[in-house]
């Protein structure tokens, strides 16, 4: 295991263990993970390997803005990993996950979802194939994300019809795409062409023509955690009519897709020839 994950993973025991209530018996600290690899909604800091940052972060805590309850958000390691901390509850919440009859047997979902996250089917550039409908990929090779999910439908007709290889990050999913060992990778749109920037491969890819599912994107508090209460369900969803009412989910998608891009564009110098933006 790298040391990030580990030290991440001590971290989470020890907060998991330590909350903080108020005198009302209230968490005044609640624990947040998710999908480390799901920008512009959370991606590992660059500055600190062991927290995660996003638009999934500032909303989570502008919702909660006014309640005296701190959001201590941590990288845990992989999406799979995440759902397994908030199962056991050695973390109070995900930041980020698709209704699902499996996640609801362990978490609280918070009303209302913040923002509809369409998917699709990658494909290689110039390689894509005819397709109508679901069926179309049963005698093709698919890969995704370990436990991830693109709603109640999609996973399963998979389940039951479809080859998907499910590997530990999206990077893997792509790099076997690109390799041909895979016909197809099914992922969220944006999230995945954050990726395949983060890559250098996005003029290697296509997505597939009518192949979106859209999905809606909830925070989640888990049966498990110390801090589940009406109280903190009540400020969650309390905050999150407020701060969806207000526009605040468009804005910081931007904001945070917009920071995520930076992160790739070469450094040119003031005044250097060929420095413009092309379309």
């Amino acid at each position: 295991m790298k040391r990030w994950a580990k030290s991440s993973l001590a971290a989470v025991m020890l907060l998991g263990t330590s909350h903080v209530y108020s005198a009302e018996g209230a968490c005044e600290r609640i624990v947040v993970t998710g999908n480390p690899q799901y920008p512009p909604v959370l991606w590992v800091d660059p500055a600190d390997e062991d927290k995660l940052i996003g638009a999934g972060v500032e909303l989570l805590e502008l919702a909660l803005e006014g309640t005296g309850i701190e959001v201590e958000v941590m990288n845990t390691g992989p999406w799979s990993r995440a759902q397994e901390e908030a199962r056991s509850g050695r973390v109070d919440m995900l930041a980020g996950a698709f209704l699902t009859p499996e996640r609801l047997a362990f978490m609280d979902y918070v009303y209302p979802s913040y923002v509809e996250i369409p998917s699709v089917l990658f494909v290689r550039r110039g390689q894509a194939f005819p397709y109508g409908g679901w069926d179309d990929l049963q005698s093709k090779r698919g890969s995704t994300l370990v436990n991830n999910s693109f709603g109640s439908a999609f996973d399963t007709y998979a389940k039951n019809h479809l080859e998907i290889q499910q590997v530990p990050s999206a990077e893997q999913s792509f790099r076997l795409l690109l390799s041909d060992r895979v016909d197809y990778v099914v992922y969220e749109r944006y999230q995945g062409l954050a990726v395949a920037e983060k890559l250098g491969i996005t003029d290697e890819l296509d997505v597939l023509e009518g192949s979106l599912i859209n999905e809606n994107l909830y925070y989640t508090v888990s049966h498990n955690s110390a801090c589940n209460s009406p109280a903190l369900r009540s400020a969650l969803a309390l905050g999150m009519h407020r701060v969806v009412n207000q526009g605040e989910p468009r804005r910081l998608l931007e904001k945070y897709r917009n920071q995520w891009a930076s992160q790739f564009m070469p450094e040119t110098t003031e005044g250097e020839p060929g420095t413009e933006p092309s379309e």
